[in-house]
């Protein structure tokens, strides 16, 4: 468990966080092609945790074997200590784990607010933060275009909306998968924004994106995968000043 420091009355109290996501060791096929081998990480109550490597290394199999969309063949994936390792991904989603998929999809034939309706519910505990007005609040644009169809905004706007349709969800952990691809570097800074805002408010989050300096200011910790393990983890500090690690596994 992760370990936190605080001071009342001048005396410091160790705070541990409770495990919210611990992946343990999963082996994730498509057919008879495996992609993941040993597989493992864990995402701390309140955490803000990333997951980098290169194109084709297994980073979205690992979402989507959270999610139930690749099962894992063997391994065990535990949320708040409950083995979701062969439920069904609308029961994963059900028992508090938010999605915001590679590519959006966006609905193009329903509303922006009515993709944010379409799949929205108070949460596990019946008393989520997430409603219309509460998005409007953090995504202004959003309100803009409100009526506008999934197919009629800009990209940034897509990913904005497939974030908030996350939200409306009221997750207890947020899983984004590519979160600021191909967007301007404008709409990449809301972005980060949000995400700075949600883990300000307690928010447990784990993100796949390729840019480390804005992931190093807003995560706790990082794993790097390749060819489908974890050769790497470590914090936002250590992350900035392995330069082998950065040019070994993510080419930079």
């Amino acid at each position: 468990m992760k370990s936190v420091t605080t001071r009342t009355s001048g005396k410091p109290i160790l705070v541990r966080r409770p495990s919210m996501l611990e992946v343990n060791a999963i082996d994730s096929f498509y057919g008879q092609s495996q992609v993941l081998f040993n597989m493992s990480l864990t995402v701390k109550d309140g955490e803000v945790v990333t997951l980098m490597g290169r194109n084709g290394m297994g980073k979205t199999t690992t979402i989507r074997s959270i999610m139930g969309l690749t099962p894992a063949r063997q391994g065990t994936i535990r949320f708040k200590k409950k083995d979701i390792t062969s439920q069904s991904p609308y029961r994963i989603a059900r028992l508090g784990i938010g999605l915001v998929p590679e590519g959006r999809l966006v609905s193009p034939n329903l509303s922006v607010e009515e993709n944010l309706v379409a799949t929205a519910n108070a949460g596990p505990g019946g008393k989520g933060r997430w409603d219309l007005e509460s998005i409007w609040k953090m995504f202004p644009k959003l309100r803009e275009r409100k009526s506008s169809m999934g197919n009629q905004i800009s990209g940034g706007e897509q990913q904005m909306l497939a974030i908030a349709r996350a939200l409306m969800t009221n997750p207890e952990l947020l899983l984004l998968d590519e979160a600021t691809e191909g967007l301007a570097p404008l709409i990449r800074q809301e972005i980060w924004r949000c995400l700075r805002n949600l883990k300000d408010e307690g928010q447990s989050i784990l993100v796949i994106d390729k840019n480390i300096q804005a992931l190093a200011e807003i995560a706790d910790r990082h794993y790097i995968i390749e060819k489908g393990s974890v050769v790497w983890e470590g914090t936002s500090q250590r992350l900035l000043e392995d330069q082998t690690a950065k040019q070994q596994y993510l080419g930079i």
